[in-house]
């Protein structure tokens, strides 16, 4: 059975940084696509970045272009959320997710749908 655990939210002041860890089980990690999700109060889910793991080719959303950097360590494995320079509109509770399934191309990973969800982390930006 597929699981994602997440880790790492924090309260941090606006400027800061924080690394989100998303420790996944029950599959084998190579040739996965895997993304980071975030819901914030009164908002719908917003996708903020995905990442094709046997090649480490990632895609983001504009908002967070520049600031936030996924990876994954495949030997572990586990996938990263770095997001630096926080505001206070990035507060949300983030969700790890992977597409169900192997993904062959970089391609496919841009386009899937996302399967297998974890339980959230909290993060909270303030002034």
């Amino acid at each position: 059975q597929v699981q994602l655990v997440e880790s790492g939210g924090d309260s941090v002041q606006a400027g800061g940084s924080l690394r989100l860890s998303c420790a996944a089980s029950g599959y084998i990690f190579s040739y996965r696509c895997m993304g980071w999700f975030r819901r914030a109060p009164g908002k719908e889910r917003e996708e903020v970045a995905r990442i094709y793991t046997p090649f480490g080719a990632t895609k983001y959303t504009d908002s967070v272009q520049g600031r936030f950097t996924i990876s994954r360590d495949n030997a572990k494995p586990t996938v990263y959320l770095q997001m630096n320079s926080l505001k206070p509109e990035d507060t949300a509770m983030y969700y790890c997710a992977a597409v169900g399934g192997p993904v062959y191309a970089g391609s496919q990973c841009f386009s899937a749908n996302f399967a297998e969800w974890g339980q959230g982390t909290q993060v909270t930006v303030t002034w």
